[in-house]
C-alpha cells in the first residue's frame, strides 16, 4: 500500500515506460479509476468506463484535460455535448458545469491542473 501511496505522489518512483490503458481495466457496470500523480499543482488520473456509466454533472474549480486512450464518449459542458474518441482531448474549463458518459466502453487519462 505504501509503494502505490509513493508512486501516487511521485516519491521515490523510477522512471517506467507503461502503457497507459493498462493501467485500469474495464469492470462490467462500473467506473474504475487509478490516480498516477497527485500533487499539490495537480492530478493526472486514469479512468475506465463501462458503456452507458459516467460522471454526474458537476463543476470544477479548476482546468480539467479529458485524453480519450481508447472508446468513446459523450463530455457535455455547459449542456452542450461534444463527442470524443480515441487519439482526441477535450479542456473542461475551470467553474463550467460538465458530465461525461461513456457511449462504448471508454478509457481515458484526465489531468487536473491547480495552478
Amino acid at each position: 500500500m505504501e509503494e502505490a501511496r509513493r508512486q501516487a505522489e511521485g516519491a521515490g518512483a523510477a522512471p517506467d515506460v507503461q502503457r497507459l490503458a493498462d493501467l485500469v481495466p474495464y469492470q462490467e457496470g462500473s467506473v474504475v479509476s487509478r490516480t498516477v500523480i497527485k500533487r499539490p499543482t495537480g492530478t493526472v488520473t486514469l479512468f475506465a468506463f463501462d458503456q452507458g456509466e459516467g460522471l454526474s454533472e458537476h463543476t470544477a474549480p479548476y482546468d480539467a484535460l479529458v485524453q480519450v486512450l481508447d472508446g468513446e464518449a459523450e463530455v457535455r459542458i455547459d449542456g452542450a455535448p461534444y463527442r470524443v474518441a480515441a487519439g482526441e482531448m477535450l479542456l473542461m474549463p475551470a467553474g463550467h458545469p460538465h458530465a461525461l458518459r461513456a457511449l462504448t466502453r471508454f478509457r481515458m487519462m484526465l489531468v487536473m491542473v491547480r495552478s
